[in-house]
């Protein structure tokens, strides 16, 4: 039994006495045969190696690790004015990619929670510094008094408005009104986006005074701190009376002399901006686009907090990142391994990694109260008793100057404290740097998904949020993290993608002969990794279709967004380039999503990225059917010895055969571009090095 009470994590705990305990944990029922075959396939893989180095030692070889564990859900009960205060932080960048309306049906599900609204704080942190979005928030402050009461008098589970009004849901008077006063806000926030926030739009006094902060000089890359109390939990109450949980907008100080760490600049300045004015001991960090799906999520995480076997270690809670109206998942976004399986394994070693969204931190974990009290500004540190009120000037006054772009220079912000910088993954660097420093993770995956959000549904953005985790992967360095090898695998993949092909041109043979002992070896890898992961699949309900679109990406990945990746690293650490970040959009275009609901690729657009699969697309099917008139051709000795990789240049055809159909059998916006990129020089310089190297 672990205590039910106390307000913090310096409380007494009573002595245990013979009640359940609030969570149990028990070894995963596929432990053993995954640990049986990882076994077996690594000798596999050793003996592939051996026989590398006897004929062909230049030739790579990649390796695997499976690792499974689990943990088990849990229930207690707490009386609520023990509950601790919960600060949310939402961040958004640029309101063309992450339109107002989605970051606001995100906020309105969270602030909808099952749990004291009072107690419950959301900052939403807008990077770009747009006044569409605070104009969205104002709207979104009034539209909360009416949406959380008819959540709670209804007990509704769908708490984003956007999700309940787009399905099946009861018709009433009262739904009607909502849903009218809803699409009305929708209206107006469209609006505003396709004009600018004019007079007619402006309340009060007040409103206006916030609009005039947007004057000439004011850009997304420059422009000071705004800081906006929107709705106040002391003062402002919802139509039945009861209190309305706090909504902050902050849009921090931006200067083009100074840096700003991206995402992970941000979460430090609502960190610090939310230390000063609420000071919750539970964070929950979310993506704009990663509405909740259950409202009693923040009571299911207490049974971890309040759990006093784990306190003292318990750095964060990881929800896992799902997404909805998946369907076919034609850009493998269900992430199976990724986002389930391997996080189950990691909590049996220490704790999941931090995914950047449906976390819940202990605030006390990002930061040293000592460290903090050194800069000069104990209201800093996680102990600091809030006592003033939000809209207090000296409050805000403290706040604007936390959020400054000044504020962290030689300090140890981004460094020992708070998001760690480094990395265009902060999320997974924080959570490697928290686990170092001796703080633990949970991974909490309930049967009904805690968080739901949009995966894109074009190929070129999937690709090149990719390409942002690839090269954020190789800035963590393999000290950090084991999943550097998905950038690193990148090279043999093209190696694979190309060379036999190409050799296949001029019918020299690369692998093993049918005959040949090692030949089987090499099938026993190929049906051995691609039958694990299709058994993984299965077991955790997934479809074959779904399993074969993970394994179709994992290949153009590889090709296209981890390879410039990791050229882009090369060229960084010569000083011939530097890192961008690329927002990932979440505007859906309905033409769009009609063809990706049908499992269509969606690409429309020109880009650099999809030059090297559709080179590839373009060189296995030649080489596949040069193969088959050579083996027609020249019998069956021909056969045995073209047979593997008359199998390779197979596989990637079928994995390439959107590719084809982009080319040459679609006529939609959604095909492939007519020109691409370096696409003819490239095609070009493979022909040629093909005659060249194959020449005896």
């Amino acid at each position: 039994m672990r205590s039910q009470s106390g307000r913090d994590d310096n409380s007494t705990a009573p002595e245990p006495n013979n009640q359940p305990p609030f969570h149990t944990v028990e070894r995963h029922p596929r432990t053993g045969p995954n640990r049986f075959f990882a076994e077996v396939y690594t000798l596999a893989i050793l003996a592939l190696l051996y026989s590398h180095a006897q004929t062909l030692p230049h030739k790579l070889s990649g390796c695997a690790l499976f690792v499974v564990n689990n943990t088990l859900k849990t229930s207690k009960s707490f009386r609520e004015e023990e509950f601790p205060g919960l600060d949310v932080f939402i961040c958004t960048a640029d309101p063309y990619k992450e339109p107002p309306i989605g970051v606001v049906n995100t906020a309105l599900s969270l602030m909808a929670y099952d749990y004291p609204t009072e107690k419950i704080s959301v900052y939403v942190s807008d990077d770009a510094g747009s006044a569409f979005t605070l104009f969205a928030f104002i709207e979104a402050a009034k539209f909360a008094s009416y949406w959380l009461p008819f959540c709670r008098e209804n007990d509704i589970m769908d708490r984003s408005p956007h999700v309940y009004f787009s399905s099946v849901h009861s018709t009433n008077s009262d739904t009607d009104k909502i849903k009218e006063m809803y699409e009305s806000m929708k209206a107006k926030v469209e609006n505003v986006m396709n004009r600018e926030v004019s007079e007619i739009y402006i309340n009060d006094d007040e409103e206006r005074e916030v609009f005039n902060k947007w004057k000439s000089g004011f850009t997304p890359q420059d422009h000071p701190t705004v800081i906006q109390v929107l709705l106040d939990s002391r003062h402002n109450n919802d139509i039945t009376g009861h209190f309305l949980p706090n909504l902050i907008y902050v849009s921090r100080q931006k200067s083009m002399t100074s840096p700003h760490h991206f995402k992970a600049g941000a979460l430090n300045v609502l960190l610090r901006v939310s230390t000063i004015m609420t000071n919750a001991p539970l964070i929950l960090t979310q993506d704009c686009d990663m509405y909740s799906n259950d409202p009693t999520t923040p009571l299911r995480i207490l049974c971890y907090v309040y759990d006093l076997a784990i306190q003292p270690t318990l750095g964060f809670i990881q929800f896992p990142q799902r997404f909805q109206g998946l369907n076919k998942d034609t850009y493998g976004y269900e992430f199976k391994h990724i986002i389930r399986l391997h996080p189950r394994g990691a909590d049996g070693l220490g704790g999941a990694y931090y995914f950047g969204t449906g976390t819940f931190f202990r605030r006390r974990a990002l930061g040293d109260p000592s460290a903090c009290v050194e800069t000069g500004i104990p209201e800093l540190s996680p102990d600091y008793v809030v006592k003033k009120h939000i809209k207090s000037p000296d409050v805000l006054a403290l706040a604007h100057g936390v959020a400054s772009c000044n504020y962290e220079i030689q300090t140890q912000w981004g460094s020992k404290m708070g998001f760690r910088y480094g990395s265009l993954v902060e999320d997974l660097f924080t959570g490697y740097q928290m686990h170092s420093e001796g703080w633990r993770s949970i991974f909490c995956d309930p049967e009904r998904a805690a968080f739901l959000g949009n995966a894109p549904i074009n190929l070129v953005d999937a690709l090149y949020q990719w390409k942002r985790w690839g090269v954020g992967l190789l800035e963590i360095g393999l000290g950090y993290s084991c999943y550097i090898f998905w950038t690193i695998l990148s090279i043999p993949t093209t190696i694979y993608a190309f060379l036999p092909q190409l050799a296949l041109f001029n019918g020299v043979t690369v692998f093993p002969k049918m005959y040949e002992p090692w030949f089987l070896l090499h099938v026993f890898l190929f049906i051995g990794a691609y039958g694990q992961d299709f058994i993984e699949y299965v077991i955790e309900g997934s479809s074959f279709r779904k399993w074969w679109s993970s394994q179709r990406m994992w290949m153009i990945r590889n090709l296209s967004s981890f390879a410039f990746a990791t050229a882009e690293c090369l060229l960084k650490s010569t000083g011939l380039s530097s890192y961008g970040f690329i927002v990932t959009s979440k505007v859906v275009d309905d033409e769009q999503y009609k063809r990706y609901y049908r499992g269509m690729w969606e690409i429309g657009v020109p880009s650099t990225l999809l030059v090297p699969p559709t080179t590839a697309a373009i060189i296995n099917l030649l080489s596949f059917i040069w193969g088959a008139v050579l083996i027609f051709s020249g019998g069956r000795d021909v056969g045995e010895s073209l047979v593997l990789q008359m199998v390779l240049a197979g596989c990637i055809v079928l994995n390439c055969l959107p590719i084809y159909e982009a080319i040459a059998l679609r006529s939609d916006h959604g095909k492939m571009p007519t020109k691409l990129p370096s696409f003819q020089h490239l095609s070009q310089g493979l022909l040629c090095c093909n005659f060249h190297i194959f020449q005896w």
